[in-house]
This record gives structure tokens, C-alpha cells and sequence, in this order.
């Protein structure tokens, strides 16, 4: 049964942990999973985030990231997610579309409309099932990755040294599109505990599954 969930968030919300006891849960169920992130999930998509993150990057305008980001994307649809739907499994990315218009629309300020546009040629239209969003104010999320990274547990890459009105643009944007759409979106508590979070996403997973199996839309 195929089925596409995206995670979203701020830096340090904890996706990976949720994607991993995700993709265990759903596996124990006998359904078949492909995890994935962007920027990334192919060989060109990984060089791309190689690019895209590097420190040393800090005269990359943001039009130019939001064309790599949508660049990354479109290898992304066409060899992993794509093809993984078309076999009938669930596809759950640490990231995809919401996170161009978070980042580069609602943080640096590029024209919503026009990144819209470039979404729907890189994407040919495909939109996530379900997005949950890890909901975490700023600080705190930069201060876990920055801890993080220096335990040698993640990177702390270019888009983490922004300015902090840059990363509560971001988080507004994100509230802003889950308040547009409800139905596609999660919105959870970060803060609260890892297996409080896990429980809640798996019981919203399940009923979108079994109404996938009903042929409810």
C-alpha cells in the first residue's frame, strides 16, 4: 500500500529519531518502507547537499539555494520516491517541498508564488499524503544540534549559522502552510517526550492507512 510521509522541522526536533521508530513500527506491521531525505537520496542529490551545506558557502544567494534544493529534488521524485509508490511501498523522507518554501519563501524572503512554480515542474506535481511537523521554538532546536554536532552525532552545516529572526521566519512559515492545509498536515509537540511524540504519529499513520484501505480519500 503505497502511502508518502514527509518530516518536517526545526533544527534539532529530533526527525531522524521519529523517522527511525516510524519506519520500525511500520516494518513490525509487515508494510514496506523506504526512508529517505533531502537534500539528498541520490548519488547527485547527496553531492548537491555536500554543496549546499558546506560552511565555507557563505556567499550562496538564495535563489541559487532554492534552485539546488529544487535540482536535488527532481532526482529525488524521478529515482526514489516515484518508484517506490509505483511498487506499492511507503516512502517516509526526512524533508522534501514544504522545507523550499519555509527556508528559502518564508526565511529568505524569495517570491512564494514563483518557488511554487519551480516545485511543480521538478516534482510533476507529487505532494505528500501527510506531513508532520515537529514543532520546536528555535533556540532550543539549535542549541540540541549545535550539542549534537559537537558530540560527533550530525553536522552543523551553513543554513544552522543563520541569524535567529531567519530561523522564526522559517518556523512561522511552517505553522502558516499547516494552517492552510490541516487535512496533509501534524503538527506536534517537539518538547514533549520521544515516546509520547512516536505514539501520537503512529496512531495518525495508522488511520490514514486504514482509510487508504477503505478507499476513503
Amino acid at each position: 500500500m503505497s502511502l508518502f510521509i514527509v518530516f518536517e522541522g526545526p533544527e534539532g526536533s529530533g526527525k531522524t529519531t521519529q523517522i527511525h521508530l516510524l519506519r520500525d513500527a511500520l516494518r513490525a506491521r509487515g508494510y514496506s518502507v523506504v526512508c529517505t531525505r533531502e537534500p539528498g537520496g541520490t548519488p547527485i542529490g547527496e553531492q548537491i547537499r555536500t554543496l549546499l551545506h558546506d560552511p565555507q558557502n557563505t556567499e550562496m544567494l538564495p535563489i541559487t539555494e532554492a534552485l539546488l534544493y529544487s535540482a536535488s529534488r527532481a532526482q529525488h521524485v524521478a529515482q526514489v520516491i516515484r518508484p517506490a509508490l509505483e511498487r506499492g511501498q511507503i516512502v517516509v523522507s526526512d524533508r522534501y517541498a514544504a522545507s523550499t518554501m519555509a527556508y528559502q519563501g518564508y526565511g529568505h524572503g524569495l517570491e512564494l508564488q514563483m518557488l511554487q512554480q519551480i516545485t511543480e515542474l521538478v516534482t510533476e506535481g507529487l505532494t505528500p499524503d501527510l506531513t508532520i511537523y515537529l514543532d520546536l521554538e528555535v533556540t532550543i532546536g539549535l542549541k540540541r544540534k549545535l550539542k549534537d554536532s559537537q558530540q560527533g552525532q550530525g553536522e552543523w552545516n551553513r543554513m544552522d549559522q543563520l541569524d535567529i529572526a531567519f530561523h522564526r521566519r522559517v518556523r512561522e512559515g511552517y505553522l502558516e502552510m499547516a494552517r492552510q492545509e490541516p487535512s496533509r498536515w501534524m503538527i506536534v509537540d517537539a518538547t514533549q517526550s520521544i515516546q509520547w511524540i512516536h505514539e501520537h504519529i503512529l496512531e495518525r499513520v495508522e488511520s490514514l492507512l486504514q482509510k487508504r484501505s477503505l478507499g476513503v480519500s
